[in-house]
């Protein structure tokens, strides 16, 4: 794998092609050549004397053969046909060192790449290519180095795009902000494809959203059927929030780019897309088609996008469904938080205020339970969970005639009560516990005297409490 990355880079650098060797006179012979190696005649030797003869001492056309061989990943041949080149041209052809360089790149012998290529700098100073692969190949060491030696390009050609080269190798060594700050300084107009795409990613990938679209769009002004520029509109205009202009590039990459290959993260960004558009159902569609692809291959990547469309149904207000899939999602998660199951009690909540009777009991009573494990299991939220138990009680018993709510309001007031300092939200909660309690013993059991003790512990915290301040003048 090491070696395809060495050479993938080099191989896309438009205007380096080293096929370009063979554009002359001679091509006849080359185009020979490659039939002969493709055939994979048991005479191989024998068929390639004559034209190794024919062309002995010409270096470019043997630097071609070389690379037809390498083409095939028959490195020896390659390396043989280099070394012929070498020796036709008195060890000045650049060429020849770089193929040499790419042999040792595929055979995974990294320094012995760079040194091959540092060879053909120094026997054309003014090749870009040279520099490149060189750098492509140091990068593994240190980026920063590769860099360097590409900056040394830029004194010998002032013409070439240093700087969107350099933006490349610290695009590949995932040091996104070091590649857009190389990219920034390059003009836009000259680079090739593959750096406005890599530019736009590393935008995107450091959630410069604003950037990335800008730069997509500027892409597609050059090539507006190509696949990464659309993505990248498309998953930008997302972010942005800007869901029909999404929904939009969305339709480009998929019905109007060339070559475009789709994985589960298209149709994720499409169904976020529709439902940040208010189209659950169609947002659902893409949600399910994610979950089919291929490249859907773990539960994290499950999970994700289960969770959205456990949102998707939510959005439509289908309960069953938005619990059904959330508890998947759970599922396939390592460690469920504590949000995670609040989110959970809090969609049996949701579904309860739709529905009545019976019904409506069990799905308060579902909540009820939830919030009890998530108390259970999480250090630190037994006094959300109690909160939120004592309000699903009180949702099951109105009228507090049956004083399902009591307990938890008591075990809130044994939480909160004997705290100095309260923040908003715990004085919040112990009023709200107060009141339950003044009101339950008040009215429900007549007990004025319980009653009057909870009014006096209300006005300790809200002085101007008109509800306990008439409890405490009853007699």
């Amino acid at each position: 794998m090491k070696a395809i990355k060495y050479l993938f880079t080099a191989a896309l650098l438009a205007g380096f092609s080293t096929a370009a060797l063979a554009q002359d006179g001679s091509k006849a012979d080359v185009d020979a050549v490659k039939k002969i190696i493709s055939s994979k005649p048991a005479d191989l030797d024998k068929q390639m004397k004559p034209f190794y003869k024919a062309n002995r001492k010409n270096a470019e056309n043997l630097v071609a053969f070389g690379r037809e061989f390498l083409a095939v990943k028959d490195t020896a041949n390659a390396k043989t046909y280099a070394n012929y080149a070498l020796e036709a041209s008195k060890n000045k052809s650049s060429a020849a060192f770089l193929l040499l360089g790419d042999v040792e790149a595929i055979s995974d012998n990294g320094g012995g790449a760079a040194a091959q290529y540092e060879q053909a700098i120094y026997v054309d100073p003014k090749n870009p290519e040279a520099y490149y692969k060189y750098a492509n190949v140091y990068r593994k060491i240190s980026p920063s180095g590769a860099v360097a030696k590409l900056n040394e390009l830029r004194q010998q050609r002032p013409d070439i795009a240093v700087d969107a080269l350099a933006g490349r190798i610290y695009y590949m060594s995932n040091e996104f902000d070091k590649a857009l700050a190389a990219y920034d300084k390059a003009d836009k107009n000259l680079m090739e494809e593959r750096d406005l795409s890599d530019y736009a990613m590393a935008a995107f990938f450091k959630a410069q959203n604003q950037k990335s679209l800008d730069i997509a769009k500027f892409g597609l002004t050059k090539k507006p059927r190509h696949a990464a520029f659309n993505r990248l509109a498309f998953f930008n205009s997302t972010e942005l929030k800007n869901y029909d202009d999404a929904l939009m590039y969305a339709d480009r990459l998929f019905n109007q780019s060339d070559s475009a290959k789709f994985s589960y993260y298209d149709y994720t960004y499409y169904g976020n897309a529709l439902s940040g558009a208010k189209q659950p159902e169609k947002a659902i569609e893409m949600y399910q088609k994610a979950l089919q692809q291929e490249d859907m291959d773990n539960k994290a990547k499950r999970a994700g996008v289960i969770k959205q469309l456990s949102d998707a149904y939510r959005e439509k207000e289908d309960y069953p469904n938005a619990i059904k899939f959330y508890k998947e999602y759970l599922d396939n998660i390592e460690k469920p938080s504590a949000n995670d199951m609040a989110f959970l009690a809090g969609l049996y909540m949701q579904q309860g205020s739709t529905l009545s009777g019976d019904a409506q009991a069990e799905a308060f009573k579902q909540a009820d339970a939830t919030y009890a494990t998530l108390a259970e299991k999480f250090d630190g939220a037994a006094e959300y969970a109690t909160f939120m138990r004592a309000r699903v009680n009180g949702q099951m018993d109105p009228d507090q005639s049956k004083g399902l709510a009591k307990p938890f309001y008591e075990k809130l007031v044994e939480l909160i009560g004997p705290k100095t300092e309260l923040d908003a939200t715990e004085k919040a909660r112990l009023k709200e516990s107060y009141h339950y309690l003044i009101s339950y013993f008040f009215i429900q059991k007549d007990d004025k005297v319980t009653a009057k003790e909870y009014a006096a512990k209300m006005l300790t915290i809200d002085p101007e409490n008109e509800i306990a301040k008439q409890v405490m003048e009853t007699k």
